[in-house]
């Protein structure tokens, strides 16, 4: 066994120990020293920091600074009720990016066309299998929270401050319909009103569709530079990600204690069960009905959803996901449509995850949402949840923006952030996994497959 291996399983072995004693300690189970276990925890760490720096990796950084934020909030309590700045800076940075994201993505998924009766057939089938799909993961998604009611009994921590947008919740139903639509749209955004910026952004796509070139090409540009220029923004933004997550963490247990811990992987338990339920559910008997053979299509999509899940990002997964699909027997040009536009508009673990977070949020505050209440907010995310695509962890830009116009509160968030590393994990595997079976749906709806031709031995 070579050096770097012996090392791994030392410290593989040491956590291991330390979570031991530290979980006999905190259910009572056996009366250890506080002071012998925190040092035990501390080496345990510091073999765990050796491992992390040799991985160089963002998103291992980002689950070793959970682990440090757990620990210093159980030591230092006191410090660690300061950090709660950091990650709303965090957030801060993340509100910034809605606007802009939302406008470019969907102006250039939709205008960017060219023809678009040429795409016309393609689109409407694709927009109809998008949203059947996404309103069944949200469904799913709202009865998976509702069953496991992983937010009931969170004590919140008492504050001075009140951490919410005033955007009071549309009550009848011309509220609702106007509350859609934008009069001033430097005002929705300076709101962060995200249905008003979606459908801003969609009739200004449709407007510039019908603009004839050269400004047609002009705008395009532009909204395409926009988007590359907001994903390298977020790039930026997601290097201070380990900082405000372990500080989230640390704020979270330094005021409750490894107690809420409980709490939160009860929620991240919920997700995984939920999405493992829409995948048996949905993407299975869609799989059979299309007669698609289910073993070829696993390995394609195997390493675009590795690299989808160890980056939380599918813009990264798409070259990789468009060559596989093309290779499977998914024709380029019904690939090269769908599966960007799937991006946009078919992100089937996001908007699961979006449904359970929010009820997840309402519950942690103590607030009963009637079911009445919870379809409108379905309605919402079904149109909010459109116009996002590549980008990590921009289901919480969607999830503040949705908290803020129910007048929910935004501090059980701070809880969710915690975690959400794991949980953006699961959820872009299931978009990109769910954008790869949408394209070989419309293949097979147009009569152009080919995964089912003898000859075709790719991913055998």
């Amino acid at each position: 066994m070579s050096v770097s291996k012996r090392v791994g399983s030392y410290i593989i072995g040491l956590v291991i120990i330390a979570i031991a004693l530290t979980s006999l300690q905190v259910l009572g189970i056996a009366s250890l020293h506080p002071i012998a276990t925190a040092i035990f925890r501390w080496i345990a760490i510091g073999g765990m920091t050796y491992w992390v720096w040799k991985r160089k990796n963002l998103t291992t950084w980002i689950l070793f600074s959970m682990v440090i934020g757990a620990e210093v909030g159980h030591d230092f309590p006191v410090m660690a009720s300061e950090l709660k700045v950091v990650s709303k800076i965090f957030l801060k940075l993340i509100k910034t990016i809605i606007a802009p994201l939302i406008f470019g993505t969907l102006v250039v998924g939709i205008a960017g066309h060219g023809n678009l009766k040429q795409v016309g057939r393609m689109g409407w089938k694709s927009i109809l299998y998008f949203e059947v799909a996404t309103t069944i993961a949200l469904f799913i998604g709202l009865i998976a929270i509702n069953i496991s009611k992983a937010g009931v009994g969170i004590q919140m921590p008492p504050t001075t401050e009140k951490a919410t947008l005033d955007v009071p919740p549309p009550s009848t139903w011309d509220e609702i319909i106007l509350h859609i639509f934008p009069e001033n749209i430097a005002k929705s955004i300076a709101d962060g009103q995200v249905l008003q910026i979606v459908v801003f952004s969609i009739l200004f796509a449709i407007g510039l569709a019908l603009v004839k070139e050269p400004h047609k090409r002009h705008m395009l540009d532009f909204c395409e530079s926009l988007t590359e220029v907001m994903f390298k923004f977020t790039s930026v933004v997601m290097y201070f990600a380990p900082f405000a997550v372990g500080a989230a963490i640390a704020y979270t247990v330094g005021h409750m204690g490894f107690g809420i811990l409980g709490n939160l992987f009860k929620l991240l338990a919920t997700l995984y069960i939920a999405l493992i339920a829409f995948v048996l559910f949905v993407f299975l008997p869609v799989a059979l009905i299309i007669k698609l053979p289910i073993k070829r299509f696993l390995r394609a999509v195997m390493e675009p959803a590795t690299i989808a899940f160890s980056t939380t990002s599918s813009e990264a997964a798409l070259p990789k996901a468009l060559e596989n699909m093309e290779k499977f027997g998914v024709p380029r040009k019904i690939a090269a449509f769908v599966l960007p536009a799937g991006y946009s508009f078919n992100l089937d673990g996001s908007t699961l995850y979006l449904s359970l977070a929010t009820i997840f949020v309402a519950q942690a505050a103590g607030i009963h949402l009637p079911i009445g209440q919870q379809i409108l907010i379905l309605i919402t995310l079904m149109l909010t949840t459109k116009g996002i695509a590549g980008v990590p962890r921009a289901s919480l830009v969607i999830l503040m923006g949705t908290a803020a116009a129910f007048g929910l509160p935004v501090e059980p968030i701070f809880l969710i952030l915690g975690i959400d590393e794991l949980m953006d994990m699961a959820r872009t595997t299931i978009n990109l996994v769910g954008n790869c079976l949408a394209s070989t749906v419309i293949a097979k709806w147009e009569g152009e497959e080919t995964y089912n031709d003898p000859e075709n031995t790719s991913f055998t």
